[in-house]
């Protein structure tokens, strides 16, 4: 069984940064994909970026390219989502999910096996 939890959310200022963490225990198999999720109030669960655990391909949603990276240390089971940049339109609960997903459906909630709790992000203007 694969567990993931969050850390590093928080409230930071339009134009700021923010680093957050997804650790894992359990198992994690060379093919799953490892991605990062945000919901905010009233509004659906949307894909921010994905990370391959065995080659580390990067794939993000056109809001958040050029502003996040996502990254993974394979050797501490956990991936990183570093946030610059960040916009009040960032403000949401960050979900990390990892599952053993075809590439064509990495971009959807329903893929996924094993979730985080979740951790806030909250950007003011």
């Amino acid at each position: 069984q694969v567990q993931l939890i969050e850390s590093g959310g928080g409230l930071v200022q339009a134009g700021g940064s923010l680093r957050l963490s997804c650790a894992a225990s359990g198992h994690i198999f060379n093919s799953y994909t490892w991605s990062w999720f945000r919901q905010a109030p009233g509004k659906e669960r949307d894909f921010v970026a994905a990370i391959t655990w065995f080659d580390g391909d990067e794939y993000y949603a056109d809001s958040v390219e050029g502003r996040f990276t996502i990254s993974r240390d394979t050797a501490k089971n956990t991936t990183f989502l570093q946030m610059n940049s960040l916009k009040p339109e960032d403000t949401a609960t960050y979900y990390c999910a990892a599952a053993a997903v075809i590439a064509s459906r990495r971009r959807l909630p329903s893929m996924y096996d094993h979730w985080g709790q979740g951790t806030q992000v909250t950007v003011s203007s």
